[in-house]
């Protein structure tokens, strides 16, 4: 039986990055699917919770995350 693999909290960590404007806080890596989840901010107002590849992250943030 396979095991499964925990999420990372990673809101203790204060991550983000900013792209097109958008400003990326991570809050979870899920190893099992190599997903993060992210809050959205734009002029600093929340738009939403998101959820996007690991691939996708620039690599500064990889570097910190880990996922091996």
């Amino acid at each position: 039986m396979a095991k499964k693999k925990k999420s990372i909290e990673l809101r203790d960590k204060n991550l983000e990055f900013t792209d097109n404007g958008i400003t990326y806080k991570l809050i979870r890596f899920k190893a099992d699917n190599m997903t993060v989840d992210v809050l959205r901010f734009e002029n600093g107002k929340k738009i939403d919770e998101y959820n996007i590849p690991f691939a996708h992250l620039p690599k500064k943030i990889k570097k910190v995350i880990k996922p091996n």
